[in-house]
């Protein structure tokens, strides 16, 4: 028995369909760059799918219920050994609403695992012993669970290299339309 063919007419439309961007917001796609709203939905899941596991990884570590922020100020706060003012971390993190930070700070202080110290009229903090041990013990699940299910070769520590660059170019864009966004 011979092959149907799929009329000429109904390809176009079979092969659009196959090639539609995968958007939440479909309202939102733009004839310029349907590809941003494809970015988009990208990072929602991605991000989604980062904080869940952030959150997983430092409970494994030891510490429960800590929200995503909680688990990234604290990496941060332990980021190089240094004490960071809550002006720094904000700044670093790129997080406006200096009350969500603060925030963080006294819950991970009431754990025990950061502590702040009065330096003249600024305060500054650092992870205490505990909480350098938490994110050590977060290393190595990370290593485990994450790094080496990951399996990167050269190339793919290079491409995941380069998304980070571009994350960054991409994050400052973002803040620029928010600022004009915000003048309109």
């Amino acid at each position: 028995m011979p092959k149907k063919s799929v009329p000429a007419a109904d390809a176009p439309a079979a092969r659009s369909v196959a090639a539609s961007p995968i958007v939440s917001s479909a309202h939102l796609v733009s004839p310029q760059s349907a590809e941003l709203s494809e970015f988009e939905f990208g990072l929602i899941v991605a991000g989604n799918a980062f904080h869940r596991w952030i959150v997983h990884c430092m409970s494994a570590a030891g510490l429960k219920d800590l929200t995503p922020l909680d688990v990234l100020v604290l990496h941060h706060v332990t980021h190089r050994a240094r004490d960071k003012r809550l002006a720094d971390i904000c700044f670093i993190m790129n997080v406006e609403d200096t009350h969500l930070i603060n925030y963080s700070l006294k819950k991970l202080q009431n754990l025990g695992v950061v502590v702040g110290s009065k330096n003249g009229k600024e305060v500054t903090y650092a992870s205490t012993e505990l909480g350098r041990g938490h994110v050590q013990r977060y290393r190595e699940i990370r290593e485990a669970c994450l790094v080496d299910a990951l399996k990167a070769d050269d190339g793919l520590n290079r491409d995941i290299g380069e998304l980070g660059r571009l994350l960054r170019v991409l994050s400052g864009v973002y803040d620029q339309a928010a600022r004009a966004a915000a003048s309109l």
